[in-house]
């Protein structure tokens, strides 16, 4: 099995007897070795020495004197917040425990960074041994935004931070146009290259086809059951829909805050104007395999998923949405 995602450090982590990812001093350290968490040049003596400490000792106990000690006031917060981050990790059994733990209790103060470099190594787990390329960069989505455009009749989705880039390339037709002058090149993912993402995989360079009907929302639907069945223990069939056409709105789920809009006006009757409608990425189906599971009153009901891109055209999946929003009566965890 050719691996895939070496940046997110899965290969340090060591694995609990449920399949849970469990936190290891390799692991800690390369998080304190990451470049946004190194004192930038002009840190003070106290930040260069609390972040020596952390590199050495990674599970050490930090006292509220040695960032209090800290001059700038920006970094005190920033290391309040990784410490915050670090010693909740640590509190719970496994990677996949601490991220529901945080879901439900709410990311308000947790950074963004944070929760998309778990959501990352965890989808490494939940796809360990996954030889499809196309579910490999569908998944991209639940911890990359991505930019998305029509190109010669598809509906492609580009990492946004790839193509914001400036790093030099030739310009390519889809890097024309997603407005950019200079890129690293990007490349859809084909069948005829889909072989390459095994090495590429890390420099997120290729683009999916979002297209209704065609693999990439199959893939993706793939990658929510995986997520769903991995973190809530629950199994599920997502189908990837055509369109929402009268359909009872049961319950649903928005994927992220747009489809979450959406889903809330078609909940109250509201028709939906061209442009919301064109911002409508991706619609789903999800069953339960287990009626058992779901609410009483809403047995054998389907739940529908909404993914839809904010004005500027701009993806950005929530996964914590799945874990909140959905009718499970009992959610469990990998331990």
């Amino acid at each position: 099995m050719t691996d895939f995602w070496l940046s997110c450090g899965h290969h340090l982590l060591d694995r609990a007897a449920g399949g849970g990812l469990v936190a290891t001093d390799e692991f800690l350290k390369a998080y304190f070795a990451r470049p946004e968490l190194r004192p930038p040049d002009d840190a003070c003596a106290a930040e260069r020495a609390l972040h020596a400490a952390l590199s050495a000792v990674p599970r050490r106990p930090v006292a509220t004197g040695e960032i209090a000690a800290i001059a700038d006031a920006d970094a005190r917060e920033n290391w309040q917040l990784v410490i915050a981050f670090r010693d909740h990790v640590l509190a719970h059994p496994t990677l996949e425990a601490a991220y529901v733990a945080l879901v439900r209790d709410g990311l308000a103060r947790t950074p963004p960074l944070f929760v998309n470099q778990l959501v990352h190594v965890i989808l490494r787990n939940a796809l360990d041994g996954t030889d499809d390329p196309f579910v490999l960069r569908a998944a991209e989505l639940f911890f990359r935004p991505q930019r998305v455009t029509v190109h010669e009749g598809a509906l492609l989705a580009a990492d946004e931070e790839r193509i914001a880039g400036s790093n030099p390339g030739a310009v390519t037709p889809l890097v024309a146009m997603l407005g950019l002058e200079r890129a690293a090149s990007i490349d859809v993912l084909v069948d005829d290259n889909a072989a390459g993402y095994w090495e590429r995989s890390d420099r997120f360079d290729m683009a999916l086809d979002l297209t209704a009907g065609r693999r990439g929302l199959a893939a993706l639907g793939h990658v929510i059951a995986r997520w769903v069945a991995h973190l809530i223990g629950t199994e599920v069939d997502v189908a990837a829909l055509g369109e929402l056409r009268d359909a009872p709105l049961t319950w649903y789920v928005g994927l992220d805050a747009e489809g979450t809009r959406i889903g809330d006006a078609l909940w109250r009757g509201e028709a939906l104007d061209e442009a919301s409608q064109a911002r409508v990425t991706g619609l789903f189906r999800l069953s339960f395999r287990d009626p058992g599971v779901v609410a009483e009153k809403l047995r054998g009901e389907p739940v529908y998923l909404i993914l839809a891109t904010t004005q500027d055209k701009v993806l950005r999946l929530k996964p914590q949405n799945l874990i909140t929003g959905l009718p499970v009566r009992h959610l469990e965890t990998v331990t």
